[in-house]
């Protein structure tokens, strides 16, 4: 037996979607305005966890140009039947008082792609899955959307057949699921198990009355039955419990006779805040009287669960520390964009072992920036970059961000002031204002290179700089980091990132280039 410690996907790592084929375990999770879209992990052992695959990696798959922040690829439901790998998304567009988005199915006979072109699916809410049944027919569900005041706006979970052969859903949709007085019924998954079907829903919205809710069926279509182990997880009732917001579940029969459940969770610093982002964690399951419920016996996430497996010294590289110094081709597998690809906006040919940044739009563009990001995986950093740039002009910046969302990040930028010439400073953007808190800044020699950090433990931030890569002095005021977190706002759904980055709004398109990118995880005291 060895032990897992949840969370096993550390940092923004959403709505898992878990299957095991063969002695491989994937788990497919959102990746909302960041591209490529959907990240798809790998384990032999599910306590040691991979980056498998993006497999939205083309413009034609996935276009989020435009899209606010929090919208994009939303709860991704990954299956495998008969050799090929199915992954169903949203492309949530708007959430306003409407619900645009349209679902999509991609197709692989390898894990590792390439992925299909997407079929679209329907449009009539978010959170789809595909569900194989045994005589051959693939149904597919999805929460239903409801606009009229006086009608619940998650309206229940609706059922629909899909054709492999015509390649789109067929005959009319059924409501299999109204859901129950805990509401916001979304993420539905079908299971078959000793002959009944079992329809898996998240309830009680994202925050922290947040709920798994299980029922069953003789018939596919329904009437469904409540389970009495009800809610199968929650974090809500279990004040001590590090592990909130739990709920959004899949179930999976493991290759060593358990079952087990991968489900969403957040840990909270401040007491309320998640700058990690919602994460995933896996419990082990039991099943009683052909209902499942949790191993431990009440609906509490554990933090610790053993599993059936033995230790063979196979260990994650993938959540530890790591450094890219951009002397590849490919820059590091951390790195993700913000809603298209980079393509000419980047450059690891230009200036060898350096990547080079031309500038587009500012930090709260949905359209064209020149970033790259990277979760924040632990609750206590640091990052560090080196950046040589020339500005001309205030309105050219580089440097590094801690960011949230276009509307919420903290910025360690070089740029020019037309009396002082070339300085760094800090730009600090939240949901309700906006400064610069150390004014213009701190005056750069010309043309010396510059080494940017940042610092986290917990909820509070802190930057850097240095002239010399040995000596750093501190830059600006304390930050709350606290404030990069869902609950910060209303419609967050993602995490905190680190970004390099570079703008330059008067289009002249000026480049950075920065030597590398560093990821290191200090030592956690008592939050």
């Amino acid at each position: 037996m060895i032990t897992i410690t949840n969370p096993v996907l550390t940092g923004f790592h959403p709505d898992p979607s878990m299957i095991c084929v063969g002695e491989d375990y994937y788990i497919a999770v959102s990746t909302f305005e960041w591209f490529p879209g959907v990240e798809i992990y790998h384990s032999r052992n599910l306590r040691d966890w991979e980056l498998a695959v993006r497999p939205l990696e083309r413009i034609s798959q996935l276009n989020m140009e435009g899209e606010l922040s929090s919208k994009g690829v939303w709860a991704p439901c990954l299956s495998y039947h008969n050799g090929t790998f199915y992954l169903i998304y949203s492309d949530m567009k708007n959430t306003g008082v409407f619900y645009d988005v349209n679902n999509y199915l991609v197709t692989a006979k390898n894990i590792l792609g390439p992925w299909s072109e997407p079929i679209y699916m329907n449009s009539s809410g978010f959170d789809p899955s595909l569900f194989h049944d045994d005589d051959g027919r693939k149904w597919f569900v999805n929460m239903f959307s409801d606009f009229r005041t006086w009608k619940i706006r998650f309206s229940g979970i609706v059922l629909q057949e899909y054709s492999e052969e015509k390649k789109c859903l067929i005959g009319k949709p059924m409501r299999i699921f109204d859901g129950t007085p805990a509401r916001t019924t979304e993420g539905p998954h079908l299971y078959k198990r000793n002959g009944w079907y079992y329809l898996f829903c998240a309830e009680g919205g994202t925050g922290v009355r947040h709920q798994e809710t299980v029922l069953r069926s003789r018939k596919i279509e329904g009437p469904y039955e409540l389970s009495p182990f009800t809610p199968l997880v929650t974090g809500w009732p279990y004040g001590e419990n590090p592990l909130k917001r739990a709920g959004h579940g899949s179930l999976v029969e493991g290759n060593n006779g358990e079952w087990y459940l991968a489900h969403l969770c957040g840990r909270p610093v401040e007491g309320k805040y998640c700058i990690l982002g919602r994460e995933t964690a896996i419990q082990k399951i039991v099943w009683e009287n052909d209902w499942p419920r949790l191993a431990g016996g009440t609906s509490e996430p554990q933090v610790k669960v053993e599993v059936n497996y033995q230790e063979n010294g196979e260990r994650s590289e993938y959540f530890g520390n790591w450094r890219d110094d951009f002397s590849g081709e490919k820059w590091n597998n951390h790195f993700q964009t913000l809603r298209v690809p980079m393509r000419e906006k980047a450059s690891m040919t230009a200036r060898p072992g350096w990547i080079r940044l031309y500038g587009r739009e500012s930090l709260e563009s949905c359209y064209q920036q020149s970033l790259l990001g990277f979760r924040q995986q632990h609750f206590c950093v640091q990052v560090d970059t080196k950046l040589e740039f020339l500005p001309e002009s205030h309105q050219q910046m580089a440097g590094l961000t801690y960011y949230y969302n276009g509307s919420c990040f903290y910025y360690l930028y070089v740029t020019r002031d037309e009396e002082k010439g070339r300085v760094i400073t800090v730009m600090r953007k939240l949901s309700d204002s906006f400064d610069m808190p150390i004014g213009v800044g701190r005056q750069l020699p010309e043309g010396k290179t510059v080494w940017l950090r940042m610092t986290v433990q917990y909820g509070c931030a802190q930057f850097f700089y240095s002239l010399d890569g040995r000596v750093y002095e501190k830059l600006g005021p304390e930050l709350e980091a606290w404030r990069m977190s869902d609950e910060e706002g209303p419609g967050r759904f993602t995490g905190a990132f680190f970004c390099i980055c570079c703008q330059d709004i008067s289009g002249r398109r000026k480049e950075a280039d920065f030597d590398f990118v560093e990821y290191q995880i200090l030592d956690e005291q008592e939050n």
